[in-house]
């Protein structure tokens, strides 16, 4: 049986192996940890409380994001005064999208929200209507006989209710059609109105009727925008978020500010910043 001798070079080739294996062990390791790390991060998602005109861009938002990053989203859909109310008492929301900048303004500074809302879009306002009518006219149908039940999301907690009262006074109509006017809770209570034919027409938000569930109903037009003010649509990172799940937050923060989501917003009908 022959034996070898390593010679000297020969030995430390032999330990400069070893080394570098033991390196690439270590690597690997690390990243195989971080990928487990990861994955334990963002195994509960997000939950994103979604203003009820956002209702249906969120959607489409959500489907993109968890495709390209693997991180759940859950949506909470209401109006901005109600969200805000249960982020208020503690709801374990992530995120907050309002449909002002009043409203995350205020959670920030009452220290709900640990850095200050930015906008990402701004609303647009129609009219809508399930029944089928000439809309030519425009505002001044309200008027008519014909129209007896006049939908508008409650200006007291919804930021499209208070700009659709706001276009009421704007054209001199409030006090002729105060009496027919029926207020939905939110955005999307106003629609179901809509829809269900339970009204004769309503002011909502473009986003709706622009979404691929409502684009082919009924018949709208859009409220002229100099006739109230700008809808600037906050979105902000809240304290439950800081506390315990910020990478994530960050990461879908950052995604609605991404071209892929300015392309989204403007497919729902909203104007970009």
């Amino acid at each position: 049986m022959k034996s070898f001798l390593l010679g000297k070079q020969g030995y430390h080739n032999v330990l400069s192996l070893e080394k570098r294996g033991l390196k690439l062990a270590r690597t690997v390791i690390v990243f195989i940890f971080s990928i487990i790390f990861s994955g334990l991060c963002f195994a509960d998602g997000l939950t994103v409380a979604v203003a009820s005109n956002a209702q249906y861009v969120f959607e489409e938002l959500k489907m993109v994001f968890e495709t390209t990053e693997k991180i759940p989203l859950k949506g909470v859909i209401g109006s901005s005064g109600k969200i805000v109310s249960q982020i208020e008492q503690g709801a374990p929301f992530d995120l907050f999208l309002s449909a002002d900048m009043e409203y995350p303004q205020g959670l920030y500074h009452k220290g709900l929200a640990p850095r200050r809302p930015e906008v990402y879009a701004y609303g647009t306002l129609v009219l809508w209507t399930g029944k089928k009518m000439d809309l030519s006219a425009g505002l001044n149908i309200l008027k008519s006989p014909l129209i007896q039940k006049i939908a508008l999301p409650n200006p007291k907690i919804s930021p499209y209710g208070r700009q659709a009262v706001q276009v009421l006074k704007q054209e001199g109509l409030y006090e002729a059609v105060n009496k027919k006017i029926v207020y939905g809770e939110s955005v999307a209570q106003v629609n179901q109105f809509i829809t269900l034919k339970a009204v004769d027409i309503g002011f909502t938000a473009k986003s709706v009727v622009r979404s691929p569930r409502m684009i082919n109903q009924g018949w709208w037009m859009e409220i002229d925008p100099e006739t109230y003010e700008p809808i600037a649509q906050g979105v902000v990172i809240l304290q439950h978020a800081q506390e315990h799940n910020l990478l994530a937050a960050e990461k879908f923060y950052a995604f609605l500010f991404s071209s892929r989501a300015r392309e989204i917003y403007q497919k729902h009908g909203y104007v970009l910043p």
